[in-house]
């Protein structure tokens, strides 16, 4: 009798557009594959960048900055793949001080009548011609930074839901307003009217004209330069070379990112180019009707990696009609590491399980709630859990704590000028 030999079937590595979301990540987060797990920590990376490049000395002129020119910014915050990038413009958003102060009593009109407050919120980045060319593909990434001013911690404060008329517009993005995905009754019934929160509308959305640095709002700065992009790499597409955006942010930078993402896959881009973001810690966004609107547009997908210890995406609250999901979820324990050390201090447990180096170190070695947390497939710096803060457990205290600092706080020395020291005028 003849042996039948069936053909062994070989796991295939997922397509650009997999890693996109192009299947919502299906079959790729559990176990978590590794082209997924590397491309989480890129953009992971260029959140980061938005952190360690904001100048927030308060006794500098430049506080509210970025510290270094779009030319040597990626080089300078030393991202590991900086060559492959370049950076072709600066986000700014503006924020105001009064309205949820207002809301709650606790300042009156006088108290604020100037305060405004426009800093570096983000920046574009494209991918090089030579990159692109190797790949068959062009990338522009979005980065969004987190809350770092005292002026946003307001903004984070302003969770009341308001209509998101503003990026509802009629748009090119290929949505199926009759779908519904996993609508809660309760909250549908009683707003079916698509809403956001009003401080992340607000950042997003508000101008300053008095503004040195930027006086259109967030979003105007954000359509005018992807429509830009989109244009001018059209022939990109006749070359064989693919056309995608990626948002990426933590914090009030994720909250900016999915915001972002779906008033340019809805408004902006055409529907055949995808449009992902990818989203760290990030707080509750909106209503179930606008995560509807989000889910059932067909050119968006938005991954969302958090630590299941961490508070904040779980504020504002479902109790005040916030929808707790906008798109698919890797959810990593912060207790499977075994090189973490848990602070005594509730302050500082709020910021631990909220750091986003942390994050990035759990993606790197997590294999599942029931396996063991291994740092083999992607060897990243234990070092780095240090960076922010003073989280790594040591043998030979080797990593001091909060070791990130910009070299000489910014300074230049011009050698053709009598060695004359001077603080870097930073780029808008």
């Amino acid at each position: 009798m003849a042996v039948v030999t069936l053909p062994i079937e070989l796991p295939t590595e997922p397509t650009w557009e997999e890693l996109l979301g192009s299947k919502k990540w299906k079959g790729l987060l559990d176990p978590l594959d590794l082209k997924l797990r590397k491309h989480i920590i890129r953009c992971g990376e260029f959140c980061q960048v938005t952190g360690d490049g904001f100048n927030t000395d308060t006794e500098s002129k430049n506080c509210g900055k970025c510290y270094f020119s779009k030319e040597s910014l990626l080089e300078k915050v030393y991202l590991p793949f900086a060559s492959d990038y370049e950076v072709v413009a600066y986000l700014y958003t503006t924020v105001t001080s009064d309205s949820c102060m207002r809301d709650i009593g606790l300042i009156t009109d006088l108290m604020f009548r100037d305060n405004k407050e426009t800093n570096w919120m983000g920046y574009i980045a494209v991918t090089k011609d030579q990159v692109c060319k190797a790949n068959g593909r062009r990338e522009i990434y979005v980065a969004w930074r987190g809350t770092m001013r005292p002026a946003e911690w307001n903004i984070d404060l302003d969770i009341k839901l308001v209509p998101a008329t503003p990026l509802l517009e009629s748009g090119s993005g290929d949505d199926d307003d009759d779908l519904v995905v996993n609508a809660r009754s309760i909250w549908d019934n009683l707003s079916p009217t698509p809403k956001v929160s009003e401080g992340w509308l607000k950042i997003y959305t508000t101008d300053n004209p008095d503004s040195e640095i930027a006086k259109t709002s967030a979003r105007s700065q954000l359509q005018k330069k992807i429509r830009e992009l989109v244009k001018r790499y059209k022939e990109d597409d006749d070359a064989g070379i693919s056309l995608s955006l990626t948002f990426t942010g933590h914090s009030l930078g994720g909250a900016l990112a999915a915001l972002s993402a779906f008033d340019v896959a809805k408004n902006v881009c055409p529907s055949n180019i995808p449009v992902a973001a990818f989203v760290f810690g990030m707080p509750m966004l909106g209503n179930w009707a606008f995560c509807n609107k989000i889910k059932a547009l067909k050119n968006l997908r938005i991954l969302h990696v958090k630590n299941s210890y961490d508070i904040v995406p779980k504020l504002p609250s479902w109790l005040m009609g916030y929808a707790s999901s906008v798109g698919t979820e890797l959810v990593v324990d912060i207790t499977k590491s075994p090189y973490l050390k848990y602070p005594q201090d509730k302050l500082e447990q709020i910021a631990f399980c909220h750091n986003l180096e942390i994050l990035l170190h759990l993606v790197a070695g997590w294999n599942g709630d029931d396996e063991k947390f291994e740092l083999i497939k992607v060897k990243r710096a234990l070092a780095l859990i240090n960076k922010g803060g003073d989280f790594l457990k040591q043998i030979n205290k080797d990593v001091p704590a909060s070791w990130w600092v910009v070299e000489n706080k910014g300074m230049l020395v011009d050698h053709e000028n009598g060695d004359h020291w001077s603080l870097a005028v930073p780029e808008t």
